[in-house]
């Protein structure tokens, strides 16, 4: 099959949907256009009439699927470009635009939700990463309709219901000892070993010592804020742990990082970016537990990726989470107190500790068992069913 595979955003975890799934379905034949990951406003409007100007002849050969994330403005290019729109596609919705904490509204315009909307309404098949993904889509939706100030539109959702699916985003997990070889072979001098990572835990740490691994962007929506009310939870409680703290940075850090960096440093085995994959796969193996505090999460790939490589996981009671793990790793969500919330995180890492509990499976969430149904999804959108 030849697909053509839009990336109009292409972040982090967009690139790791694609990338995967390029490989594992290997069989057909892809072309894959990408724009960085900045500009956001430019982006969610413009990526049409980059592509327009840059890629025409990619875009106007014949294909025999489309499939575009959802920073895609696939109603746009498929009036701009006749060919696309006489090709089945498929929608991949990593988020959405409709779902954004309070005091984090830079990308939630109505604009940006209404590419969300019509792209969704222009896509054969529309595929979400989790059910809360498609929930609080639809929920988005009825709230911005009953917005308008006149002609409101009946409800969307029974025009989409027939075309939407939950498929997660598998998770990528490559042989350790593999993925080391072949780091070391393209930067022999740079790469860091499990091995060294564990080192670097075990000259802080004891037996005793609870290893807690937090992994996001390092932004407000991750709850920088709530981290630091668990860790200074932890002091009070006297508990004795290390903390690593991984994640992309950009411009504008939230300034609990400071002061955790600051009044934390005796806690601290790692505080930034993993220089490799190869590290940061390692820190994930050498912790005793995953630690999300996040108020803004559509699926969590960096917590299953930690779960998959031994950790037990610490998660708040909102967003996706429950979908992902039973509620015996789930502490209570509150959002609009973030003391009482850190009580809870801290009372669910003592309990795990002392149980010595074991992390759950997650081998449902990789691409050797999600495989045949993407490749069903893309043979159905093709086929009309």
């Amino acid at each position: 099959m030849k697909i053509l595979l839009l990336s109009g955003y292409h972040a982090a975890s967009h690139k790791y949907w694609t990338d995967g799934m390029v490989r594992a379905l290997d069989e057909h034949q892809w072309h894959c256009l990408s724009l960085p990951a900045r500009h956001f406003n430019w982006r969610i409007r413009g990526a049409p009439l980059s592509w327009l100007s840059e890629q025409s002849a990619v875009l106007e050969q014949d294909y025999e699927l489309v499939i575009a994330t959802s920073m895609v403005d696939l109603a746009t290019l498929k009036g701009l470009v006749p060919s696309i729109a006489r090709t089945p596609c498929l929608y991949y919705c990593h988020e959405n635009q409709f779902e954004y904490p309070r005091n984090f509204r830079q990308h939630a315009s109505v604009d940006a939700q209404m590419v969300n909307l019509y792209a969704a309404l222009a896509a054969d098949r529309v595929l979400f990463n989790s059910a809360f993904n498609r929930d609080s889509f639809f929920a988005g939706v009825n709230r911005l309709l009953n917005k308008l100030p006149d002609h409101q539109p009946a409800t969307i959702e029974p025009l989409l219901a027939d075309r939407c699916q939950i498929l997660p985003v598998p998770l990528v997990i490559k042989n350790m000892a593999e993925s080391l070889t072949d780091n070391l072979k393209a930067s022999p001098h740079q790469a860091e070993t499990p091995e060294r990572v564990s080192q670097r835990w075990q000259c802080l740490a004891d037996s005793n010592t609870v290893k807690i691994l937090w992994a996001a962007r390092w932004e407000y929506d991750k709850g920088p804020d709530r981290l630091l009310a668990v860790m200074q939870q932890l002091e009070r409680c006297g508990t004795d742990y290390k903390l690593c703290i991984l994640g992309e940075q950009f411009r504008r850090v939230p300034p609990q990082f400071e002061t955790i960096e600051r009044q934390f440093s005796h806690r601290l085995v790692q505080f930034g970016y993993a220089e490799s994959r190869e590290a940061y796969q390692g820190w994930l193996a050498s912790a005793d537990m995953v630690l999300s505090t996040s108020i803004h999460e559509f699926q969590g790939i960096a917590v299953l990726e930690a779960i998959a490589a031994g950790c037990v996981p610490i998660l708040p009671s909102r967003l996706a989470y429950p979908e992902l793990v039973a509620p015996q790793f789930l502490y209570a969500s509150h959002i609009d107190d973030v003391e009482q919330e850190a009580l809870a995180a801290v009372a669910l890492i003592h309990s795990h500790q002392v149980q010595r509990t074991e992390a759950p499976a997650v081998d449902h969430f990789t691409w050797p068992q999600l495989r045949s149904q993407y490749a069903a999804v893309l043979a159905e959108t093709v086929a009309g069913s």
